[in-house]
């Protein structure tokens, strides 16, 4: 949100600067993101002189021009000059030589010492199109007698540059989405008053152009106020308004609608101004229409109307949507002479929802979703109809509608003076308390020992309850004159083991020490991407299509970032993401944590001495069992995975439990998120690993004094044979003397037979208790070729 410091000092008499009200905004809780100066035109008129035409001759060489002395202040210029007007004694604007001058068309330009047809020309006398005054070119400028020669251009033109302040604007502060509400901030802080709208003069003329209200949704349109104006004349409004629409941003229309806009953002209050001759029947209703009923917008559009849908209608037709936009036959033309001026106060959730309907995002629509004030209605009104009669004319020609179905709309709130001491963190004494309420207009109706009884003002539609106003008091007493306190009071909780976040914090710095980077990814996600869209959470209201749906797996928000990497030449990625997933089943919703791995690219960047390597599934194997091996989890059963998503990869089971997957995703999947490099992924069940960790017991077992021994085998078995098989079966054959089992080499080939493929395994065996014997080896590893002879169809390769 803009808010102008010129326009500000209209609301509220400030003597601080701007820098000085930046601080106490951002204090006080209205952030300001940014403080920009905005010259009143541009350039500021730097450089520019007052100067005096002496003398006005005839160019000898040139029919068209004139050759000038000026005095520009103590010293004489000698000014060729094209302009008709040009004549002595006159009180001129003057460019001097090296002043860059910013004309309203085109770009800025230096004026230098030149010659013009062979006389001397030292600058140049201005016309108002040239300085970024206004358009007019017919001749120079030609100032009063009373300009003092010699003195800044800006002085004369009282140009007063002004200060922007961008500010973060908080869902709850719609109150604060003008320059009076801004104000009312300020004068809370500052223990001044704020200036309103003066409407004492607004009279009603005569009663010619009555037009009828009719609410048939009080629900949704608590209160409408309305009233013509006649005898109008729509043209260009004046400079005063313009500039101030155009420092905060807003492109100037009309003297109507630039009204509008004005009393918008510097009351709060939204309006609508109507061509009256335009409303059929002389009526306005303010109604749902029929689902369906087709309606075409200010921007060309036409929409399919809701039955929630609140429209502004005539006899016959809508004619805009209720707090959001105008229809396309609803506005103000060049040609308007009459206007029914509507200011309303419409529920917060019916805007909300339309507007969201229709993708519509409008200055009304975004103060009404937040609540306006019920209160300032009238007042708008009458502001509204007096700047229109004094730039466009005309008369108030209907008394004022006013519709309101509740008139009393203030919140009433109890607090205690206990409550607010202790909520703060500091005993402020009762006497600030209530300068403090009474300063935000927030009035006092009762009054104990124990606390005070409240009406809030309707306006502040976030201050209900009692811990609301006491977070008032805090925001105007001032966050930084709390003190810190010199003691720290804390109870100590029994926190379950192992703790959930000292294990996520372990296995991401592991991650991170092994060249991951974490990612975060939205947990919205698009339902193109889900497997089973009956187990999906769908989003009631979603932003867009793109996120309709709560992820079901890690898999594709990571896609997405390494298509987002991809896409700007950064293709080498080692990523993981701490996540959840959601499922419904039924009425039911499911929420687990997951761990996501994600390679692709290169495994090292590219050098002069290494070929690239792409990376390949055994690392992500390698990640997986790394991050296993340090949570302390073994005896998981090894099984080629059936993940859809995935062309290869295996699964690592507890029971019937998953606790990871990993593999290479399918190239159909890669093709959703736009990815054109192979990723492999891997998928723990985080809450799985919490638990089997839960049951891990640390047991010390003293390094064994005897050595172990070593014995290789090469088994060749039939294709379907999985080395998890081969393990498994050994570790049976001989539980006490083989440690580890290991494969380090498979080979499939035209050297053996079709369907086979050989193992190259490496057992370790080892005695706690003494030293191994040749014997005992031979009779271990014996038993091991016996079971893998006889359970997996083995076949012991000769060496």
């Amino acid at each position: 949100m803009k808010i102008s410091y010129n326009w500000l000092k209209q609301c509220i008499n400030i003597t601080q600067t701007p820098e000085e009200i930046s601080q106490i905004l951002t204090g006080i809780g209205l952030e300001v993101e940014s403080l920009e100066k905005v010259l009143a035109v541009p350039g500021g008129l730097e450089g520019l002189l007052i100067g005096y035409v002496k003398e006005c001759v005839q160019h000898p060489n040139a029919d068209r021009l004139r050759v000038t002395k000026v005095d520009a202040g103590g010293e004489e210029l000698q000014i060729v000059c094209g302009a008709a007007n040009v004549a002595a004694g006159q009180k001129v604007v003057v460019a001097t030589v090296g002043t860059t001058v910013y004309p309203t068309a085109g770009g800025p330009f230096k004026i230098n010492k030149s010659k013009i047809r062979g006389e001397v020309s030292e600058g140049m006398i201005c016309a108002e199109d040239e300085i970024g005054l206004g358009t007019d070119h017919a001749g120079i400028m030609v100032l009063d007698e009373n300009a003092e020669i010699g003195s800044l251009a800006k002085d004369y033109f009282k140009l007063e540059d002004d200060y922007v302040f961008e500010i973060g604007l908080t869902p709850n502060r719609a109150d604060a989405a003008s320059h009076l509400g801004t104000a009312r901030d300020l004068a809370a802080y500052l223990k001044t008053k704020i200036i309103l709208p003066d409407v004492a003069s607004f009279t009603v003329q005569n009663n010619a152009l009555p037009v009828q209200v009719e609410v048939l949704d009080a629900a949704a349109c608590p209160r409408y106020s309305s009233v013509t104006v006649s005898g109008i004349e729509v043209k260009e409004s004046p400079e005063w308004l313009k500039q101030k629409l155009g420092v905060i941003g807003l492109r100037p229309i009309n003297n109507i609608v630039d009204v509008t806009n004005y009393v918008l953002h510097s009351i709060g209050q939204p309006m609508h101004a109507f061509d009256a001759d335009t409303i059929k029947g002389n009526k306005v209703i303010v109604k749902t229409c029929a689902a369906g009923t087709p309606f075409t917008t200010l921007d060309g559009i036409e929409r399919k109307l809701s039955a929630e849908d609140l429209m502004i209608c005539n006899a016959e037709e809508p004619m805009t949507i209720a707090g959001v936009f105008g229809g396309i036959n609803s506005g103000v033309t060049n040609q308007t002479k009459n206007i029914f001026l509507e200011s309303a106060y419409f529920d917060a959730v019916s805007v909300r929802k339309t507007a969201k309907r229709h993708g519509l995002k409008t200055d009304a629509s975004f103060r009404y979703e937040r609540g306006t004030d019920p209160e300032i209605t009238v007042c708008a009104l009458k502001y509204a109809a007096l700047l229109i009669q004094q730039l466009a004319g005309g008369t108030v020609s209907s008394e004022i509608s006013d519709f309101y179905s509740k008139p009393n709309a203030s919140f009433t709130v109890q607090i205690s003076y206990k409550h607010v001491h202790r909520l703060i963190g500091k005993a402020i004494s009762v006497e600030e308390i209530k300068s403090i309420i009474t300063a935000l207009d927030i009035q006092i109706t009762a009054e104990t020992e124990e606390g005070l009884s409240l009406e809030v003002p309707p306006y502040r539609v976030d201050v209900t309850r009692e811990v609301d106003v006491i977070e008032e008091i805090l925001r105007i007493y001032g966050y930084n004159n709390i003190e810190i306190s010199t003691q720290i009071r804390a109870s100590l909780n029994n926190a379950a083991k192992p703790d959930k976040d000292a294990v996520q914090n372990m296995l991401a710095d592991l991650l991170t020490a092994n060249g991951f980077n974490e990612i975060l990814a939205n947990s919205l996600t698009k339902s193109a991407y889900s497997s089973n869209l009956e187990t999906a959470v769908k989003i009631l209201n979603p932003l867009s299509s793109d996120l309709d749906v709560m992820r079901q797996t890690l898999l594709f928000s990571g896609l997405e970032v390494i298509s987002y990497n991809q896409n700007r030449r950064y293709p080498n990625l080692k990523l993981y993401e701490f996540g959840k997933i959601y499922h419904q089943y039924q009425e039911k919703f499911e929420e687990k944590h997951r761990l996501s791995l994600f390679l692709s690219g290169n495994d090292q960047p590219e050098q002069w001495n290494q070929k690239e390597q792409p990376v390949t599934f055994y690392q992500l194997k390698a990640a997986v069992d790394t991050l296993l091996q340090k949570s302390g989890v073994k005896d998981f059963v090894v099984e080629d995975t059936e993940i859809g998503f995935l062309d290869y990869g295996l699964s690592y089971k507890l029971g019937n439990k998953s606790l990871v997957y990993f593999g290479a995703v399918a190239k159909k999947e890669l093709k959703k998120a736009d990815v054109n490099q192979p990723v492999f992924y891997a998928d723990f069940d985080f809450d799985l690993l919490l638990k089997q960790i839960s049951r891990n017991k640390i047991v010390y077992q003293e390094v064994s004094k005897f050595p172990s021994v070593r014995r290789d085998l090469s088994l060749l078995v039939d294709e379907h044979v999985t080395f998890n098989q081969l393990k498994q079966t050994a570790l049976k054959s001989e539980r006490k003397l083989i440690k580890e089992v290991n494969v380090f080499d498979v080979y499939k080939g035209d050297k053996i037979s079709e369907g086979k493929k050989s193992y190259a395994l490496s057992f370790v065996l080892l005695d706690e208790e003494k030293t191994l014997t040749d014997k005992a080896i031979d009779a271990a590893m014996q038993k091991v070729v016996f079971n893998l002879q006889k359970e997996a169809g083995a076949e012991v390769r000769k060496q």
